[in-house]
């Protein structure tokens, strides 16, 4: 004990001194004031979320929310370094440098790139001379607090009441001096809110008028709505976007204006009345149909001089080219404006972005003709190289150490005319992994694959002309699939032959549909003898049917799958939400049919139903902070002969991407003890070594994260869940092992928990996650379960009997 006591005596006496240099006020001038901390203070009930974003000077970011000022200590530490006349000279040095390479090159593609070369950097250069070097930009100056900024928040937080309705509003600003450091605090007083006591409508265009009126229902303004200057303005922009999509080519949001009035009837009302104003050299506005649609689908193909494009007329669309190579059927599809259709801003955007997925083209551009007394929709599109070869090199970790891997893609686009496209894809890559029949031995796993894919930008249907044309707006895309895995290590070799065929097609661009109905796989393993008798044993003592997964099999299977994505989750501006849910009918055929002739050729049959769940949610605080949750879920079941799953269809949790206080795979099976007797094994560990299958899947996660500087965050989080079986396993041994079986009045006691933390570094083209995994509370142990008091960081383990977890990731976990 008093060893202890004194370690955390000479903790709090050196402590103080590290971070000293953190600590804003030193860097602070004479008769200079920290602006420490601001506050908003208003009456119960009124909510004050986002009101800091109109502070006219914010507070320095602190640590941990500790009165540590680490991104003020690294500006300074850069700006003791920071010499900015050496970046001055070495721009001149690196302009000059360019400058003679490009002024000694007659070749026009060389001096393009050095251009571009030199250009970049100069900016970088430029950027650090006119915000200082690394440590400058990633840091912040000090804050000096300065009272004229008082006043300018106070009008801002005023004024920001106003379009919120409360025209009365006050606000006053009080500060409080502690030696070096100011306090403000800003009190609100709201006042009454302003509500609409009568809307009214003058549309001098009769025909807007009753455009108007039909669409009421889905007007962001109602009578007896507070005031809201925001929604005003989206009012606006809807019946802009409104009548643009009703013919109204030359419409303007100009046209329309809002009046308000506060003195009409009773007090705290408001009057509201809008106008939309006629053209000033016309009394109405002008609805623009479609004379004519034509379509060049070669933009900016070099041809022999006295080449000339031709045409084609196809459904009512001129399409102009030099080689007719592209499928008209198809395009028509994409292209959803008509001929003596009224002209929609929306069903243009729609056609741009249709014919950008067909993955063909460059770009696409759309612009409209009025000349002549005509209205002509011009499609202006570039092709894309026809071929295209792409090779990538890089590190891969999974359970063990990392390895080397290669990836090779090869592309052929409109390989039938009919705008199809064919994909080859190989990757061959090993790596260190965990021996399954030794503890402490690492050995080298080799994978290699090669698959390719046809995708047609239809359903292979038999539809009719008329049908594909009616379903070319959700963007139907058929891609049929066959490939070969095949993966090497000491204990076994296995090899995955998969033929498959899915139809994808979307709404909105916010809901995708997938629907797989062949997707057949036959898997083939050779194991070592050691391998098969540990695999007999953990099926026979312990119930664990990792021997499936390598038995050789028959897989088919029914697969379909939605996802909702409303507002593009994993945006950093707005919160955002996913969800994707997937059901799988396996071996259905085999209901209707005998697999006899499979089973014949040494193959093992499976039937079985497949439900997953996966939810995520991004809850955007500030622009340098976002709290993330997840709740994913599956269930599995077999209804086959011998009551059990493929392999590759159990549900498996832990890892980088689950909860990460475990290896991947290594949790559970419900409270299945990680050791055999009493004792962990001779080496101080409990036992982790083999992946747990399950056929029932819970888990959860939240995460905090928070940027720290330059491109690099850092995340806190905690992860809960497990996987259970249906039923327990049969096995020859009297031995207790725990309950596997899913369980209603029991589950709960079962779940795992972890916590941990890590970063995140944050490059333009990726993003690379480090987590360390920290187990809390673990429901295989007998005893102790809660674990997470044990942790010992300085330990060479972590925690007792088991080490904390490391994960490296790419992008984020969720």
């Amino acid at each position: 004990m008093l060893e202890k006591k004194y370690k955390y005596f000479l903790v709090a006496v050196v402590l103080p001194g590290l971070l000293s240099g953190c600590l804003g006020t030193r860097y602070l001038k004479e008769n200079e004031k920290l602006l420490y901390h601001q506050s908003i203070v208003a009456p119960k009930g009124f909510s004050t979320d986002g009101l800091s974003d109109l502070y006219v000077q914010k507070v320095n970011h602190k640590f941990l929310g500790l009165p540590i000022y680490s991104l003020v200590w690294m500006y300074y530490t850069g700006a003791k370094r920071y010499h900015q006349e050496k970046f001055i000279k070495r721009r001149d040095k690196v302009e000059k440098r360019f400058q003679r390479k490009i002024d000694a090159t007659s070749w026009v593609k060389r001096k393009t790139n050095l251009q571009y070369r030199k250009q970049k950097k100069l900016d970088v250069l430029n950027g650090k001379i006119e915000n200082g070097n690394m440590f400058m930009q990633w840091g912040e100056k000090i804050a000096v607090f300065d009272s004229a900024n008082l006043k300018a928040t106070v009008d801002r937080l005023e004024a920001h009441f106003f379009t919120k309705g409360y025209f009365l509003a006050k606000t006053v600003s009080k500060t409080t001096e502690l030696k070096r450091k100011v306090i403000v605090k800003y009190t609100v007083e709201p006042g009454p809110a302003y509500h609409y006591d009568s809307i009214a409508y003058d549309v001098a265009d009769t025909v807007v008028l009753k455009l108007v009126e039909r669409s009421l229902p889905q007007s962001l303004i109602k009578k007896g709505d507070q005031f809201d200057q925001d929604k005003i303005t989206k009012e606006r922009e809807r019946i802009d976007l409104l009548c643009k999509d009703n013919g109204y080519y030359d419409f303007s949001r100009q046209y329309i204006v809002f009046d308000i009035d506060t003195t009409f009837r009773n007090q705290h009302k408001v009057a509201l009345r809008m106008d939309i104003k006629n053209p000033i050299k016309r009394d109405f506005h002008k609805q623009f149909r479609l004379d004519s649609i034509s379509f060049t689908t070669d933009v900016g193909v070099t041809v022999p001089e006295k080449m000339k494009r031709k045409f084609k007329v196809y459904r009512n669309i001129t399409f102009n080219f030099y080689k007719d190579i592209y499928s008209k059927k198809v395009l028509s599809q994409r292209v959803s404006i008509r001929k003596d259709s009224l002209y929609s801003r929306s069903e243009t955007f729609n056609t741009q972005r249709q014919l950008a997925n067909l993955d063909v083209f460059k770009f696409v551009n759309i612009n409209y003709d009025t000349s002549g007394g005509r209205f002509i929709a011009n499609i202006f599109s570039s092709p894309l190289d026809r071929y295209s070869w792409t090779n990538e090199a890089g590190m891969t970790v999974t359970q063990g150490f990392p390895g080397p891997y290669y990836t090779m893609s090869f592309r052929k686009r409109n390989i039938f005319g009919g705008l199809e496209s064919f994909d080859l894809n190989g990757r061959y890559g090993f790596e260190g992994v965990a021996s399954a029949t030794q503890s402490g031995n690492f050995y080298k796993s080799t994978e290699a694959g090669l698959n390719g894919t046809l995708t047609f930008p239809q359903f292979l249907l038999p539809l009719g002309a008329d049908a594909g044309y009616r379903l070319g707006k959700f963007n139907p895309k058929t891609k049929l699939l066959g490939g070969y895995t095949y993966t090497d290590r000491p204990e076994y070799q296995r090899g995955i032959t998969t033929i498959s065929d899915t139809y994808t097609w979307e709404k909105k661009r916010i809901l995708q549909y997938f629907l797989t109905l062949i997707n057949l796989n036959i898997i083939r393993s050779k194991t070592s003898t050691d391998f098969q008798k540990l695999l007999d044993s953990l099926k026979t003592n312990q119930g664990n049917n990792l021997v499936n997964s390598f038995k050789p099999s028959f897989v088919s299977s029914v697969i379909f799958s939605v996802t909702w994505n409303p507002n593009n989750y994993g945006n950093t501006v707005k919160s955002s939400f996913y969800l994707r849910a997937q059901v799988e009918s396996g071996g259905t055929i085999f209901n209707f049919i005998k697999p006899d002739f499979i089973r014949n050729a040494g193959l093992q049959t499976y039937k079985y139903l497949r439900f997953n769940l996966d939810m995520r949610k991004n809850i955007v605080i500030d622009k340098n902070s976002i709290l993330a949750y997840r709740f994913n879920s599956g269930v599995a079941y077999s209804y086959g002969d011998d009551r059990s799953l493929p392999y590759e269809k159990y549900f498996f949790a832990g890892g980088s991407n689950g909860i990460r206080a475990w290896r991947p795979r290594r949790l559970g099976v419900g409270s299945y003890p990680v050791k055999l007797s009493d004792n962990p094994n001779k080496n101080g560990l409990f036992d982790y070594r083999y992946e747990k299958p399950g056929e029932i899947l819970l888990e959860g996660s939240i995460e905090y994260r928070q940027k720290l500087f330059g491109f690099i965050s850092g995340a806190v989080f905690v992860d809960a869940g497990n996987v259970w079986l249906f039923r327990e396993q049969a096995r020859q041994t009297d031995v207790d092992y725990g309950n596997t079986k899913f369980k209603v009045d029991q589950f709960y006691k079962e779940i795992a928990v972890g916590t941990g933390f890590g970063l995140r570094f944050d490059f333009a083209f990726l993003v690379l996650r480090l987590d360390v995994g920290i187990k809390a509370y673990d429901p295989s142990r007998q005893t102790n379960r809660f674990i997470l008091n044990k942790v010992k960081f300085w330990s060479p383990y972590g925690t007792d009997h088991e080490p904390v977890i490391y994960n490296v990731g790419i992008g984020y976990p969720f």
